[in-house]
């Protein structure tokens, strides 16, 4: 590769990194032909980008990022993919269901959401994180709660002010 092309990819690499909130750092070596498409396959349906990269060009990335990786260069060794995703918990998700047929891919380290996850062992914590979606649903749905208790009050209590005191008195107590 030359040293133009070299520099095409970190460009390409940084840009990737810049765009992608999830980021996550996977070791599939050792699969073999088929069971790796299996797993392009897995994540193209799960709206995952797989991609194999060089560690030191994906390391030259990293450093021109505006971003604070952290540790996350530390654990550029060996084989290394690159899944990039929409959803935070995607592809530890995918990685964990993948591994119920297959030892690999092993979970090298994450970047999500400005969060740095360094081990494998960071894996079922992953899968457990809500995606920005799930939590903007649970904050509306906490914020709808009183507002339905009070609506439920006025139709419960035929609408007289004494009624309406007497029921939501006895909701809250």
């Amino acid at each position: 590769m030359t040293r133009e092309e070299k520099s095409q990819v970190i460009k390409e690499l940084t840009v990737q990194l810049a765009d992608n909130s999830n980021i996550y750092i996977a070791d599939i070596s050792g699969l073999n032909a088929g069971t790796t498409s299996d797993l392009r396959r897995a994540c193209f349906k799960a709206n995952i980008q797989l991609a194999v990269v060089k560690n030191t060009l994906l390391e030259k990335a990293m450093e021109a990022s505006d971003r604070d990786f952290g540790n996350l260069p530390s654990i550029l060794k060996g084989n290394t993919s690159v899944m990039y995703s929409e959803t935070g918990n995607a592809p530890a998700k995918l990685i964990k269901a993948f591994r119920k047929k297959s030892e690999k891919p092993l979970l090298k380290g994450a970047f999500i959401e400005e969060a740095v996850y360094l081990g494998d062992d960071q894996l079922d914590m992953l899968v457990d994180i809500k995606s920005r979606e799930e939590l903007i649903g649970d904050i509306v749905g906490l914020l709808q709660s009183p507002a339905k208790n009070v609506i439920s009050a006025l139709k419960s209590s035929g609408g007289t002010l004494s009624g309406i005191l007497k029921t939501l008195s006895q909701k809250e107590g």
